[in-house]
């Protein structure tokens, strides 16, 4: 017989009501290899036929758990094999049929995103990824819930320059290419080093090469329930505010272990990882920068902020560690600037920088995220932005992503809005220095030294 204990059932109450405690998603990964042929046609219709049969429950299982357990789960999405690597024999206008067909699948199932329209090119490029990669800006322009990523660089391989160029050129494009919308496509793509394979977050899902068939896997938040936890604890020493993250994050994750378990169980697929990260929203008391301030810093983004992120990330992932036995993805602290009400009030008065958001990605779970940068910024800027945040994934052995937005037609002083989740975003000032001559060397930087453990 299992002993509830009341206060733990009010705690959980408040946790929701009062402190955004939320499932952030649960996403469904599918495997679409037995969807290969070099007919795009038939390719296409594979793919919405097991997308469609897959997840025909997804929707409406998650909204009978969040009305039986009374934990809101915000989105329902799926992630599929990148789809550069299901086989066959594809052009750029072949693939932008494809990604309309991940958008149509999307819109039947009635999902928030599906994740995978991307591709795995750390060490170099097959021709259907440099094909795949040429058609992003046509994709993300011409559908609406399709989201893609990039894998350019792993500790392992190095860092593919000349993929980080291509990128270059592929989000300028596609910011131009949804210029009537903030450039809004640029929102759905990412460009990552070290990718996991099992994140349930978008824009950078999707099913890695060595999962299941299709599993469950999903996404907690709370970082208003961590925030309130430290206002609580008041002026404690480093210790006792490391315990508390960590007590905390240890009932937000069993929170997401328990849904995730259930829903493995009435989707009849297995389940695959909680993603106990700290996912931010616009919403008032739903931001990771307002949890660093309660530890005592005057402004996000002043000296200390690195530190204490750090101390909060590493918090958070013992605290989760312990309280499922299958945690992946990315797992930490996410700092997007415009899904955060905190980043954005310390970019406004300019507590905060991309230098410093730089430095702060080096300790936190993702990268640079969300940040709205000028129109008129060269695909050679915004290529050594990349490198310079995929380096340090590289030498750091950890996952980093760039998720820029050039926002067309727009300076420093603009802001660019998204709604919802997305939020909106002041533009960045940004170096008026060149690295393009940098950029131009092209080739691979090699993998640092410590990649060789074998």
């Amino acid at each position: 017989m299992v002993n509830i204990n009341i206060n733990d059932i009010l705690e959980t109450i408040n946790m929701i009501k009062e402190e955004n405690l939320d499932i952030r998603t649960i996403t469904m990964g599918i495997s679409l290899y037995d969807c290969a042929s070099d007919d795009v046609g038939v390719v296409c219709d594979r793919i919405y036929d097991k997308i469609t049969r897959t997840a025909e429950n997804l929707v409406s299982v998650g909204g009978d758990i969040e009305k039986e357990l009374g934990i809101p789960i915000i989105n329902k999405r799926v992630s599929v094999t990148p789809i550069s690597l299901v086989g066959g024999k594809y052009s750029p206008e072949d693939y932008v049929r494809i990604a309309k067909t991940l958008d149509r699948a999307a819109h039947t199932l009635g999902i928030n995103f599906i994740g995978g329209y991307g591709a795995l090119v750390q060490k170099g490029f097959t021709v259907n990824a440099a094909n795949l990669i040429e058609s992003i800006p046509y994709a993300l322009s011409e559908t609406e819930l399709v989201c893609s990523s990039v894998n350019v660089a792993s500790t392992k391989a190095g860092i593919n320059m000349d993929a980080v160029a291509k990128m270059g050129s592929v989000i300028k494009k596609t910011a131009y290419l949804t210029r009537d919308k903030e450039s809004i496509g640029c929102a759905k793509l990412v460009v990552f080093a070290n990718v996991p394979e099992d994140n349930p977050f978008m824009a950078g899902a999707f099913h890695g090469v060595g999962e299941a068939e299709s599993v469950v896997s999903v996404g907690v938040s709370g970082p208003g329930v961590v925030n309130s936890a430290i206002r609580r604890a008041g002026q404690c020493d480093f210790s006792t505010l490391a315990e508390i993250i960590k007590k905390t994050a240890f009932k937000i994750t069993r929170m997401g272990q328990l849904v995730a378990s259930e829903a493995s169980k009435r989707l009849g697929v297995p389940f695959g990882i909680v993603d106990l990260s700290l996912a931010p929203t616009p919403a008032v008391g739903d931001s990771v920068a307002h949890i660093l301030e309660a530890m005592g810093l005057e402004k996000c983004g002043g000296h200390g902020t690195t530190a204490a992120l750090a101390l909060l990330n590493d918090a958070v992932k013992k605290g989760g560690v312990m309280a499922s036995s299958h945690v992946g993805g990315l797992s930490g602290a996410f700092i997007p600037v415009s899904e955060d009400a905190g980043m954005i009030d310390a970019v406004e008065c300019g507590a905060l920088s991309l230098e410093k958001l730089e430095a702060m990605t080096a300790v936190c779970s993702v990268g640079l995220d969300m940040i709205a940068i000028p129109g008129d910024t060269s695909e050679e800027v915004i290529c050594g932005i990349i490198a310079d945040e995929i380096s340090i994934g590289v030498a750091n052995t950890k996952t980093t992503a760039v998720r820029v937005i050039p926002a067309y037609g727009k300076g420093v002083g603009d802001k660019v809005e998204f709604g919802g989740l997305l939020g909106y975003a002041p533009i960045m000032k940004l170096s008026d220095y060149s690295c393009a001559d940098f950029i131009a060397r092209g080739g691979r930087i090699p993998a640092p030294i410590h990649s060789l453990k074998n």
